[in-house]
């Protein structure tokens, strides 16, 4: 039987010069797990217009269930203007958007004491109220439950003290090398120079199982108590990151819910994450040759 896989956070539209596609690391990373296979649930709020009327089609039309999108009768669609420069991405985020006020509904209680896998990041946490939703979703759901924190920091739209917070609360955390970085400086560990000492030294403080951390086209660093992996990465042409980090953690979570070693986690995510930045858009459809490797 699948498992129940739940990303809880932003839903959005991602604006590209060339149009729109839908985004939001939340359905970003759900629409991945269900194409390894698993039951990706994404739990986010849209507006009441044009804008959410379409994601919720583009939900459904990518194969998703559109039960968790909540709908909001005040605050409009969100959206993110992008501009890619050599490759990454530049985000001007709107603000009071409809997933600023994620409420925890009965629905939503339910859908947390079912889930195997909770997963979240800073951006929803930018409001108070879709803060408390968040933590209280993640503090709901059962004692076996794996909650993966994607820091995935945009902007100024986040806090140390929010990123301590959620640490709390995580069982597996990926991050980027930038990301990484900060941490080490804001934990006040910034002597610390070895990634693997650093990342072992927060597993200690927050009783954390796994960090997980990309480096975009040099690959990857996986780190559990005992041992450590390195990936290269795979070498393509860049058409765009968006969305890459996101099938990454997808591809880290069923492995890790398989009982992969390092190694398996990081060739799978890393050929995933490769494979997505090499198409336009944040959840590009799949061809025949991954999908083949992804079977």
């Amino acid at each position: 039987m699948p498992c129940k896989i739940v990303g809880i956070g932003e839903i959005l539209w991602d604006v590209f010069p060339q149009g729109r596609k839908l985004g939001g690391a939340p359905a970003n990373f759900t629409y991945f797990v269900k194409n390894l296979r698993q039951n990706g649930l994404t739990a986010s709020r849209v507006g009441n217009d044009p804008l959410g009327a379409e994601i919720i089609d583009s939900i459904k039309g990518i194969g998703l269930d559109e039960e968790f999108i909540q709908v909001d009768s005040k605050y409009p669609t969100g959206t993110v203007m992008i501009k890619i420069r050599s490759g990454q991405p530049d985000y001007i985020i709107s603000e009071k958007a409809a997933w600023d006020f994620l409420e925890l509904s009965d629905s939503w209680k339910r859908l947390s004491g079912e889930a195997d896998v909770i997963c979240f990041g800073t951006l929803a946490q930018r409001s108070l109220k879709s803060r408390n939703t968040i933590t209280d979703f993640l503090k709901l759901s059962g004692n076996s439950v794996i909650r993966v924190f994607d820091i995935n920091l945009r902007n100024d739209f986040y806090s140390l003290k929010i990123i301590s917070q959620s640490l709390e609360l995580t069982t597996i955390l990926k991050l980027n090398q930038d990301e990484l970085e900060l941490l080490k400086i804001s934990d006040g560990f910034p002597h610390i120079k070895d990634d693997i000492s650093f990342c072992r030294k927060l597993m200690g403080i927050y009783d954390i199982r796994l960090v997980c951390v990309t480096r975009g086209k040099d690959g990857s660093l996986l780190v559990d108590k005992n041992c450590h992996y390195d990936h290269p990465g795979y070498k393509v042409t860049v058409a765009d990151m968006v969305g890459a980090g996101d099938a990454f953690t997808a591809a880290i979570v069923i492995r890790y819910l398989q009982g992969g070693t390092l190694e398996d986690m990081s060739i799978l995510a890393n050929r995933l994450g490769s494979w997505v930045s090499s198409h336009t858009g944040p959840t590009p459809e799949l061809d025949e040759e991954i999908k083949r490797y992804l079977k």
